[in-house]
């Protein structure tokens, strides 16, 4: 005589409370979640962050005010740099998140696809966008530890702490340290591409990115991380060639 077959539907009746305690954030679904509000809280920051580096056009007086004020702001209801650490903290946050999220992401495509296959057709652009967005977070990390060291605690900027910010901004990019503008360039390009490659997956996930909005929304995801690029690269390079001094 036969057992009974429960083993299966013992094995889905417990399915169920794994996935429950395993929480939204443990699934695919929560993991992208996060990844999009991350990402969000990041390109609002590039935003504002690069229009405030554009006042250093409107000469030292003008920068350092902006400076000022940025480190004041909520003043008196709240003691200084109160809202700019937040700000910062936020986004420290929303970097780290966004970096788990996109590990456990690569990490669990991986485990659903633990065997190659054996004629694998891998097409030369998505060879060059996994490298790119590896290879590229790894140039953007380090960036960011050296940006913080060089404008923002200004232990390796030859201004120094006790100099004031725009002279911080033009010196930190004189002509002789050229190769922090070249490193400069090289990261603000793989922020570019990831920023890029972060709005058309947003459009594609969201299901914009079909029919005639396919071409440009592409073209408006690429515009506005090339504009950004831009606007950030301006400011090293007006310095470099001594439109600003």
């Amino acid at each position: 005589m036969l057992p009974p077959r429960s083993g299966g539907s013992q094995q889905k009746q417990n399915a169920g409370p794994a996935r429950e305690r395993r929480g939204f954030l443990g699934t695919s679904t929560g993991k992208k979640a996060v990844m999009a509000v991350t990402g969000a809280v990041m390109v609002l920051f590039l935003i504002l962050h690069v229009v405030g580096n554009l006042k250093v056009f409107s000469g030292a007086e003008s920068f350092n005010e902006y400076a000022h004020w940025l480190r004041h702001v909520g003043e008196p209801a709240v003691p200084g740099r109160t809202v700019l650490t937040l700000i910062e903290v936020v986004l420290l946050v929303s970097v780290v998140l966004h970096m788990w999220a996109a590990i456990s992401l690569t990490r669990r495509a991986r485990k659903a696809r633990p065997v190659k296959y054996a004629a694998r057709r891998k097409s030369q652009a998505s060879g060059y966008a996994t490298h790119t967005m590896r290879y590229g977070g790894v140039v953007i990390v380090l960036f960011l530890i050296w940006h913080l060291l060089d404008l923002t605690f200004a232990t390796v900027n030859p201004a120094g702490a006790a100099g004031l910010p725009y002279d911080r901004m033009v010196q930190g990019f004189a002509p002789e340290r050229w190769p922090v503008t070249l490193f400069y360039t090289l990261a603000l390009v793989m922020v570019g591409l990831h920023l890029r490659h972060g709005l058309w997956s947003a459009f594609q996930t969201l299901g914009l990115a079909s029919g005639k909005a396919y071409r440009p929304l592409k073209l408006a995801a690429a515009g506005l991380s090339a504009v950004l690029v831009l606007a950030f690269l301006s400011v090293p390079f007006a310095i470099l060639i001594g439109v600003v001094k």
